[in-house]
């Protein structure tokens, strides 16, 4: 592949889902390919050629990008390496081609920044509420859609009269957003990913919020804390009645390496701990991952730690599967997201249950997130163990 800036596009649901990548070769001959996202780049850094094709891993998400080498450009397919559908098709061209074209950039009749009250309505009917969050400079527009799960991390694109268009691809699944403004006040259009499509409809709002999510995932009566014993990578049985983590405060996130919000969170984990581990504070990730295999488990878990140089300990919980974690939690109502985070005291309680997580792509939300999270832990450190 040429050096550079290179445009793609995925074909699903009928429409094209635009995405855009760089490559870099150093000078060693080691090819990266960048995948971007508005501010963020993710790298994928294990490229590798065969014959006329290029095959791109995207490890994280145990997921390829592959595709023939063409005079035109690059035509292949996206899949996810567990999935027995069909890949996703895709072709990309070398050059700084814009995601979107606009029709007539001066004609920008559309203001969409700010916050968005926002329904997702699926193919059976079923409405999600959401909180769009949108930013409009000129044409130029970047955002995300916040959920009681998690945010949608990077979508980036364009406004085009009174028209927006939007697509993010980090690795995972390709999402577009097409609507347009039917007054000031209200959006209306399609959310697209190759999974399905969902009514959106939006009405502007500065108040627009999503539940506590400290409120949503809670203990059940009679419990005040939480018990579990499962394998480290090396087969050794860990439980939180272990000595290293008596008298501490105890993160414990309930994750899979798999999933984009745990991304995220093990992002921002993972140097914290470093800043933080000899002040008395331990982490535990429980890894639901998309086999019930402790083989299968393990390779994906350890990329997962070599991306974010984990060094807490990541357990394998068993299988990817909502249902199949609250039964292994039974002290909790429900695990409703991954992740799910718990903040445990010195005496071993359950202090805290925060579901889902706002990432970087959500901004103020993020530094809210992150400072409170900030605040809890300081408070535990500082009680003495019974209190």
């Amino acid at each position: 592949m040429e050096e550079g800036k290179w445009r793609g596009a995925f074909q699903a649901q009928g429409f094209e889902i635009p995405f855009n990548f760089s490559v870099e070769d150093d000078t060693i001959g080691t090819i990266k390919v960048f995948l971007t996202n508005a501010e963020e780049k993710t790298v994928l850094d294990s490229v590798r050629y065969e014959r006329d094709s290029v095959i791109i891993p995207i490890e994280l998400y145990d997921a390829i990008l592959i595709g023939k080498l063409k005079p035109e450009g690059l035509s292949g397919y996206f899949r996810k390496n567990q999935s027995k559908k069909q890949g996703i098709p895709f072709t990309a061209v070398n050059g700084n081609s814009p995601r979107f074209d606009i029709k007539n950039p001066t004609a920008v009749t559309a203001s969409v920044n700010g916050k968005w009250s926002v329904n997702l309505i699926n193919e059976k009917n079923e409405k999600r509420y959401t909180v769009g969050l949108l930013k409009q400079e000129g044409t130029t527009i970047t955002g995300t859609i916040l959920t009681t799960t998690g945010d949608y991390r990077y979508l980036q694109g364009v406004v085009d009269g009174d028209s927006l268009k939007l697509s993010g691809f980090s690795g995972s699944n390709p999402s577009l957003l097409v609507a347009k403004l039917k007054d000031s006040t209200h959006l209306s259009g399609e959310f697209l990913s190759p999974g399905g499509k969902s009514k959106f409809e939006a009405v502007r709002s500065d108040t627009a919020a999503l539940p506590d999510p400290y409120s949503l995932t809670y203990l059940n009566k009679g419990y005040d804390k939480l018990s579990f014993s499962f394998p480290d990578l090396k087969g050794k049985t860990v439980s939180l009645n272990d000595d290293k983590y008596k008298d501490k405060v105890v993160v414990v996130t309930i994750q899979g390496s798999w999933c984009p919000n745990c991304v995220d969170e093990a992002a921002f984990l993972s140097p914290w701990y470093k800043q933080n581990k000899e002040r008395g504070v331990e982490i535990i990730g429980l890894s639901f991952e998309r086999k019930d295999d402790p083989d299968f488990a393990r390779k994906r878990i350890e990329k997962f730690i070599k991306r974010f140089d984990i060094t807490y300990d990541i357990l394998f919980a068993g299988l990817a599967d909502k249902n199949a974690a609250s039964e292994k939690l039974p002290e909790l109502n429900a695990i409703l997201s991954f992740p799910t985070t718990i903040l445990i005291d010195r005496a071993g309680k359950v202090r805290k249950i925060h579901t889902g997580f706002t990432g970087p792509a959500t901004g103020e939300h993020y530094q809210e997130f992150i400072h409170d999270f900030n605040a809890d832990v300081e408070i535990l450190l500082n009680e003495s163990k019974g209190v």
